[in-house]
């Protein structure tokens, strides 16, 4: 082996290296008093362990085989919570449990709580083979608004060098997982199961320098989601070889965009519906939707509360059982930015799209009057939809929804054209994008509305 060739896999080792905790100290929670018997709450012996291991500067807490139940545990600084094959921390099925873990910040209590919780604690890990189980599912945890009390499974805020992998997250009450403000996360070969409950997201992320790999997911709402409500923005984010299952979006970058998303890289991603749909029923509920089990949009881009969209580039996704394929809005559901700019959206790069689609909701790219995504490029893009499109839909107005929930039904169930809608938009660019009908479609096949530069290349 050459000298190069050593140097190029010895950083690669490091990138991927879970961090060198500074101490050695391990403690078996069974040590500290936790027992895997039915109904004892174990979260004072975890908790006790957390702080022993953190005040001996840092190791391993072990949750050996077993079922253990538990209410919320706060992980801390140097401290690495390792779940062996066949252990099970269960959340207590009790909204007021997860009183503690609301966080104060700012003066400000939290209305998020979590099983598993951190704040602005450094090189923390959650790993190992086991599984957190939220019991999400339970009556007591029955949604009446979001959140409503409901916890997740994984809550770390204003952390740094984040680890957490391999571990099987189970049956949240809320989002499974929520990394915000954080710096440094890496996320690896989980396998998340949540469609018990309510706003069942996968995983989401409003942190910066954040690597996601090899994990699978099976939700009930977002299967990956971006916010951009933290002022650092979410930025400098890698998403790759994941499956994201999901009866709402596939990979969403939204809802929340007062600050936005900058530098953001999605590739080797499948997506597809989730194994249940319990809540949705989407098929009921809309026109023209042809499978009784769909994911809303497969890739969506969202900025519609003043904040920005910049470099954000999918590759080499592969999906099916989607309603629409890919779904990019700026729009003005709040109407003030905190840019002295104002809001935009733009650089967004979308290629090696494959993609079955059930509805007759295209794919689209729009803005709103005076806000116009721009520099947007679509290459090698194949879209089978099931047709059946009139000349009568092709001339459906298409509402603005400036205020709206920035969903694809805000733009109406069915759309004017049958393969790409495009309206308020500059600078966009299509390269081999081409599109299959199960059904003949009298629809437009593409249409564009108040655009400017609009390439159409080699189809």
């Amino acid at each position: 082996m050459n000298g190069l060739l050593k140097k190029i896999l010895l950083a690669a080792a490091v990138l991927v290296a879970v961090p060198s905790f500074a101490g050695n100290r391990n403690i078996d929670i069974t040590k500290t008093g936790a027992r895997a018997v039915p109904g004892k709450d174990n979260a004072a012996a975890i908790q006790k362990a957390i702080d022993k291991v953190n005040a001996a500067g840092g190791g391993t807490v072990t949750v050996p085989a077993g079922d253990f139940l538990t209410g919320p545990v706060e992980l801390k600084s140097g401290v690495e919570l390792h779940l062996e094959m066949g252990a099970r921390l269960i959340g207590i099925a009790d909204k007021a449990a997860y009183e503690k873990a609301h966080l104060v910040v700012d003066g400000e209590v939290s209305p998020f709580s979590s099983l598993i919780y951190a704040y602005r604690q450094s090189n923390i890990a959650v790993t190992g083979l086991g599984t957190l189980d939220g019991q999400g599912g339970d009556p007591a945890f029955k949604a009446k608004g979001d959140p409503d009390g409901r916890p997740m499974l994984i809550l770390f805020r204003d952390c740094k060098d984040v680890v957490v992998k391999d571990l099987h997250l189970e049956n949240s009450a809320h989002w499974v997982q929520y990394y915000t403000g954080c710096e440094g996360v890496r996320i690896s070969g989980l396998k998340v199961h949540s469609l018990c409950n309510r706003n069942n997201d996968g995983i989401d992320i409003e942190s910066r320098n954040v690597i996601v790999s090899d994990c699978m997911f099976d939700c009930e709402d977002d299967a990956i989601c971006l916010k951009g409500m933290s002022e650092n923005l979410c930025e400098n984010i890698t998403i790759t070889n994941c499956v994201a299952a999901s009866n709402c979006n596939g990979v969403k970058l939204g809802t929340g965009s007062v600050y936005g998303y900058r530098n953001v890289t999605v590739s080797n991603i499948a997506i597809h519906r989730a194994s249940e749909d319990n809540r949705k029923k989407w098929s009921t509920r809309l026109k023209g939707i042809t499978a009784p089990v769909t994911v809303i949009s497969g890739i969506a881009v969202e900025v519609v509360d003043g904040g920005i969209a910049e470099n954000i580039n999918f590759s080499n996704i592969s999906m099916r059982d989607v309603q629409t394929p890919i779904f990019i809005r700026f729009a003005r559901r709040n109407s003030e930015s905190v840019f002295p700019d104002g809001p935009r959206m733009k650089g967004i790069t979308i290629s090696g799209v494959t993609a079955v689609c059930e509805s007759m909701m295209t794919s689209s790219i729009t803005g709103v009057p005076g806000l116009y995504p721009e520099n947007i490029y679509l290459s090698d893009i194949d879209i089978t939809a099931p047709g059946g499109g009139t000349a009568e839909m092709g001339k459906i107005e298409v509402p603005e929804a400036e205020k709206s929930y920035p969903e694809n039904r805000s733009l109406g169930h069915i759309y004017p054209a049958s393969g790409l809608y495009i309206r308020h938009a500059r600078n966009v660019s299509l390269s081999r994008v081409r599109f299959h009908f199960r059904e003949p479609d009298a629809r437009p096949l593409i249409i564009t509305d108040d655009c400017t530069d609009i390439v159409n290349g080699k189809m």
